[in-house]
């Protein structure tokens, strides 16, 4: 079955990094968009980031262009997340989530337990 487990959040400073990752199983990895999505303490779930089947198209929402690098190692079935000059409002528990089918670019069924960040000083 599909499995999608997040890890490498942590409680930071503001202005700090982080580096998430996202170990996929139970499908064909390489066939499926990949998303990065959060939710802030006491907040709906936001859109983070999208990257295409092979990592050569990504999208960011505007709150974390230019901070966040969303990529993909096909070859070891991960995803991952590179956080920079985070922000106190980046406090959120992130998830990956898997495309909803191989022509899915929004879509998606399956996410994971959740990383949390905290950024704090």
């Amino acid at each position: 079955q599909v499995q999608l487990v997040e890890s490498g959040g942590g409680l930071v400073e503001p202005g700090g990094s982080l580096r998430l990752s996202c170990a996929a199983s139970g499908f064909t990895f390489s066939d499926y968009w990949m998303f990065w999505l959060r939710q802030p303490p006491g907040k709906g779930l936001e859109w983070v980031s999208r990257i295409d089947r092979g990592g050569g198209y990504t999208w960011y929402a505007d709150s974390v262009k230019g901070r966040f690098t969303v990529s993909r190692d096909n070859a070891k079935n991960t995803l991952y997340l590179q956080i920079n000059s985070l922000k106190s409002e980046d406090t959120a528990v992130y998830y990956c989530a898997k495309a909803k089918e191989s022509s899915s670019t929004v879509a998606y069924d399956y996410w994971g337990q959740g990383t949390q960040v905290t950024v704090s000083s």
